[in-house]
Order: C-alpha cells, then sequence, then structure tokens
C-alpha cells in the first residue's frame, strides 16, 4: 500500500526542478506570444509619436503597419534561431547549463523594451523582440529534452506534460497582465513588456539548487558518480538504483556512438519513422488552426455581439480553457479520440458565419479540443521517440518544423480566410484528419516504456513490415 502511494508522487526535489525549468522555459514563451496584443495601439501611437519627432512628418500607414508586424512577428524569427542552436547548445553545456545560459536573451530583451519608450527607441522593440523570441526557441527546444531526462520512467509523461501546462499559464498570464486593472493602460506599457524577466529571475534563483541531467552526466560526461548523486536527489533513495541501471543500458546499447548532427539523422534509415512522426506531429500542432483561432477570435467575439471593450475577457476565456485542458490531461493518455475531437470542432467553426450565436462555444469547445490532443503531448513524443544521442538533433529539427509552420500560419490564415470565407477552417479538418489517420496507423503507444524499449518496438515493427517481402513502406504498428 505504501509502494502505491509513493509511485503516485514525485519527489519533491524532481517537482521543483521541474517548476524552476518550466518557469524560465515555455512559460516565457506562452507568456510573449499573447503579452504583445494588448499595448498594440500603444505602442503604434509610441511609433507615429517617434517617427513624428525624428523626421518631423507622421509615419505613413503602410510604414507604421509594416513596423508594428515586424515588431510581433521577429519573435517567430528568433524562435527559429534558438531551436537551431539550442540542440548545439545542450550538448556542450548541458541541459541545466543551456537552460540558465538562456536567461541572458530574456533579461537582456527586457532591459531593451523596457527603457524603448524613455529613449525614444522602437527599434529596441525589435532586438527585443527578437532576442526574446530566442530565448522561446531554446527553451522550447531544452526544456522537455531536460524534464524528460530527470524523470522516471513512471513519470516522464506527466512531468513533460509541464511544458504545455507552462506554455498555457504563459499565455493566461500574458493575457491577464495585459488587461486594463493590471498593467494594460497606455503609461505601463514598457513595464509590461519588460515584465519578461520575472521569469528569468526566478529561474536563476531556483534552477542552480539542482543538478544537470543523470543522463547527461553518465552518457555524454561518463560520469558516474555525478549521475549517482543526480539521481539520489531527484529520484530519491528508493527508485535511484532502477533508474541507474535503466540509464546504463541504454549507454551500453549506444556505446561507441556519438550526438548526432540533424542532418545525420535523415540519413539514418533505422530513425526514418521517428524522424517522419515528430515532422508530422510538430507541423500538426500549428497546422491544425488553434493559433489561426487566436488570430480569428477577436473578429468571431465581436461578430458574434461581444461589444468591443468586452473582447479581452472573452480572449482570456480562450486562454483559460487551453490552460485548464493542459492542467486536467496530465494524467490521460494520448489517443486518437482527441484527435478527432479537434476534427469535429473545426467542421463546427465553419458554422461560425452561418450561426453567430455558437461562435463562442464553437471557439472554445476548439481550444479545449486541442488542449487533451497535440497541444500536451507533441513535446512528450519528440522526447520519448530519440534515445541520447539523437535527441538534441531531433529537437532541433522539431522545433524547426514548429516554428517554421508557426509562421507559415500566420503568413497565409488572412489569405485562407479571403479565399474561403466561413469555410476557411476546412482546411484544417483537413490537416486533422490526415494526422489521426497517420497516428493510428504509425505511432505506438509509449506509457510507462523506457527509451530503447520505445527504439526497440520501432526497430521491430520495421522488420516485420520488410520481412513481409515486397519493400512495403507502411509501419504496422497497433495501438
Amino acid at each position: 500500500m505504501k509502494e502505491s502511494k509513493r509511485l503516485k508522487f514525485p519527489n519533491k526535489s524532481l517537482l521543483l526542478a521541474a517548476f524552476a525549468t518550466c518557469i524560465g522555459g515555455t512559460f516565457q514563451c506562452g507568456y510573449n506570444i499573447s503579452v504583445i496584443n494588448a499595448p498594440t495601439m500603444h505602442v503604434q501611437a509610441f511609433i507615429n509619436r517617434t517617427w513624428s519627432d525624428r523626421y518631423q512628418a507622421n509615419i505613413s500607414e503602410n510604414a507604421l503597419t509594416l513596423l508594428w508586424s515586424t515588431i510581433v512577428s521577429i519573435f517567430t524569427l528568433g524562435g527559429l534561431l534558438g531551436v537551431t542552436i539550442g540542440g548545439t547548445l545542450s550538448v556542450k553545456l548541458g541541459r541545466k547549463g543551456t537552460l540558465l545560459s538562456n536567461n541572458l536573451f530574456s533579461l537582456t530583451a527586457a532591459l531593451l523594451m523596457g527603457l524603448s519608450s524613455s529613449v525614444g527607441l522602437f527599434e529596441f522593440l525589435i532586438i527585443g523582440r527578437f532576442l526574446i523570441g530566442i530565448n522561446a526557441g531554446i527553451g522550447l527546444c531544452v526544456e522537455p529534452m531536460f524534464l524528460g531526462e530527470i524523470s522516471p520512467t513512471a513519470f516522464r509523461g506527466a512531468l513533460g506534460s509541464g511544458t504545455s501546462i507552462f506554455l498555457t499559464v504563459g499565455i493566461l498570464s500574458g493575457q491577464v497582465m495585459g488587461l486594463n486593472e493590471v498593467l494594460g493602460e497606455e503609461q505601463f506599457w514598457p513595464y509590461l513588456l519588460s515584465t519578461t524577466c520575472i521569469p528569468a529571475i526566478l529561474q536563476l534563483l531556483i534552477l542552480p539548487w539542482f543538478p544537470e541531467s543523470p543522463r547527461y552526466l553518465l552518457i555524454d560526461k561518463g560520469d558516474e558518480e555525478g549521475c549517482k548523486n543526480a539521481l539520489r536527489q531527484l529520484h530519491g533513495l528508493d527508485d535511484c538504483d532502477s533508474s541507474l541501471e535503466d540509464i546504463q543500458k541504454e549507454k551500453s546499447n549506444l556505446a561507441g556512438f556519438q550526438a548526432k548532427k540533424p542532418w545525420e539523422l535523415f540519413a539514418d534509415r533505422s530513425l526514418r519513422w521517428q524522424l517522419l512522426t515528430i515532422i508530422v506531429i510538430n507541423m500538426a500542432q500549428q497546422l491544425n488552426g488553434v493559433n489561426a483561432m487566436y488570430f480569428y477570435a477577436d473578429y468571431v467575439f465581436l461578430q458574434s455581439g461581444i461589444p468591443l471593450d468586452k473582447t479581452p475577457y472573452a480572449t482570456v476565456g480562450t486562454g483559460a480553457c487551453e490552460c485548464f485542458t493542459a492542467l486536467t490531461c496530465v494524467r490521460t493518455e494520448f489517443t486518437i479520440i482527441r484527435i478527432l475531437v479537434l476534427s469535429i470542432s473545426t467542421l463546427f467553426l465553419m458554422l461560425i458565419n452561418i450561426f453567430p450565436y455558437l461562435s463562442v462555444a464553437c471557439v472554445f469547445a476548439f481550444v479545449l479540443s486541442f488542449g487533451l490532443g497535440p497541444g500536451g503531448v507533441t513535446n512528450i513524443l519528440n522526447n520519448e521517440l530519440f534515445t541520447q544521442t539523437a535527441r538534441p538533433a531531433a529537437f532541433m529539427i522539431a522545433g524547426t518544423v514548429n516554428w517554421l509552420s508557426f509562421f507559415l500560419v500566420g503568413l497565409l490564415f488572412p489569405f485562407i480566410v479571403i479565399g474561403l470565407q466561413h469555410y476557411c477552417f476546412l482546411v484544417f479538418f483537413v490537416v486533422c484528419s490526415s494526422v489521426a489517420i497517420y497516428i493510428l496507423l504509425v505511432v505506438p503507444e509509449t506509457k510507462n516504456k523506457t527509451f530503447v524499449e520505445i527504439q526497440n518496438e520501432f526497430k521491430s515493427s520495421e522488420k516485420a513490415s520488410t520481412s513481409e517481402g515486397s519493400g512495403t513502406t507502411l509501419l504496422s504498428t497497433c495501438l
């Protein structure tokens, strides 16, 4: 009885380490995705004022739109750069070392954005948003890797969900901080954007008290004593031996291998299905329409008759929905049903212009279904489908696909709306349905399996498919 209770709760030290990791990682990303929306008018007024003072002429509408869109969208370019260097840094500096060093980008960004108004330089906003994008990209690459490597097998899924939980909490926090009752007034917008320093400071205060990834210490650095000490602190004395045995087994399987580069993964036929899976899943996370839904939400709420001054509170409701689902799906498994629910929700969203009074419910249902499905498990799968030598490169590839897809949605969605009007979400229905079929046919169950066991399952499945004789390219696995 005591044993079953112990298994239900991770070690307190492990939970604190996970909190410190996430608060300076995906929380930052989510916060900076949403916090820029509230001060839109105030920042544009600042740009117009600065331009007038500098050139003694009002800025043109096109130039103002270009500068504002640059401030917003350069975050994604920074994120793309961040994921391309995050994997390399995680090998050279360690997972923990990379996360701590990453806060330099956040603190510098907060300083620049906070000073932009007083020094009259809107260029500081562009540089600051780019730097915080780099911070987000590195965090999204290294944080789930670190969480997966410090977690016992039984808790890997639950702690891995911390990535999506803190991302959604960050989005919600940014929306709340932007309300007029908090820091949404015009005079406060520089302080609002500079609050990104707070989670960075929290991580710098807490994370140094916890050890580096035990897997990194033993497999990458060969530090067996350091690995044992890390396991004792993170897993407790009772679970230390079994966890060490698991890591040693993985090290034995990887004997003679070095950390792979991203291009080496594409050349490795034994990893082709794992690689294809993370590409498909990460594309789907952005191309399923959830970000487009955030872009479209204000218009939907206005069409539904919600007053303009009340739409920010309705938008906060969408953030609360996703946050709620991220919290409640921690102990649930990744099933095909969630993706199908997401697909069905996109069909209802096509009825928005026909039945406006249903739109608010449709928006909330769509966000809820996303949180129950791909929102909670994508980063967990990125971590689980690869062993130690391939994992950093895999996260670099997954992150690149994710950020490029994010940029693609922001670029193309307005044209999709113009072309398809209220049928615009039909595109996302096709994406969700296709990914659901792929998952059903290809992705094996990973719950309570070690990284080595998951890798062996892919290998055995591929052997089974090739032994059928005709060079078939369909991987046959069962859920």
